[in-house]
C-alpha cells in the first residue's frame, strides 16, 4: 500500500521555527524517521511540501490513482482553506490529518480546522510522533477496506458458481 504525506506552509522551517512549539527536529529528519516507520509497517511512502495552497490542492488530486491514502499536515491552512478540504473530500482517499502542535491549546483561531471534517481522522499535539501515530491508524483502514474488498470478491466468486 503507497501513501503521500504532503505537508504545508512552514514546514520547511522545522528546526529553525519557534522549537518551544515545533520541536528542534528539522523536516528531513523528520521524513526519514517516518520514511523507516512506514516500512516497518509495511507501507511506501512519498513526501511533499508546499507553501503554496494551489500546489497542495494539485498533490492531493494527483493522489486518486497513484496512493492508498493521504496524511497530510495543512498547517495553518487547515484553519483556511476551503479548496484543500474540497480536494481532500473530491478524492475521496483515506485520509489523515496531523499537527505537530496541540491546536487547541494554542490561539483561539487555531482550535477550529476546515480540513479535519473529511479526513478520517486527526493526530494532534504528539510532535513528530503525530506523523508515526497517523501512519498507523491510515494502515488499519486500508488494511480494512482491502479486507472488505476481499470478501466482496469472494462473495461475488461464490454467487457466480451457484
Amino acid at each position: 500500500m503507497k501513501v503521500i504525506v504532503i505537508q504545508g506552509p512552514n514546514l520547511n522551517m522545522l528546526g529553525i521555527r519557534d522549537p518551544r512549539i515545533y520541536g528542534p527536529a528539522k523536516l528531513e529528519t523528520i521524513h526519514q524517521n517516518i520514511q523507516k516507520h512506514a516500512e516497518q509497517i509495511g507501507l511506501e511512502v512519498d513526501f511533499f511540501q508546499s507553501n503554496f495552497e494551489g500546489e497542495i490542492v494539485d498533490k492531493i488530486q494527483e493522489a486518486l490513482g497513484q496512493y492508498d491514502g493521504i496524511v497530510i499536515n495543512p498547517a495553518a491552512y487547515s484553519h483556511t482553506s476551503i479548496a484543500i478540504r474540497d480536494a481532500i473530500s473530491a478524492v475521496n482517499l483515506p485520509t489523515i490529518e496531523v499537527h505537530i502542535s496541540n491546536i487547541h491549546a494554542r490561539e483561539e483561531f487555531r482550535h477550529k480546522s476546515i480540513t479535519a471534517g473529511v479526513c478520517a481522522g486527526v493526530v494532534a499535539g504528539f510532535g513528530p510522533m503525530g506523523y508515526h501515530l497517523a501512519l498507523q491508524g491510515l494502515s488499519q483502514i486500508l488494511n480494512e477496506i482491502q479486507a472488505i474488498k476481499q470478501a466482496r470478491e469472494q462473495q461475488a466468486q461464490a454467487n457466480a458458481n451457484s
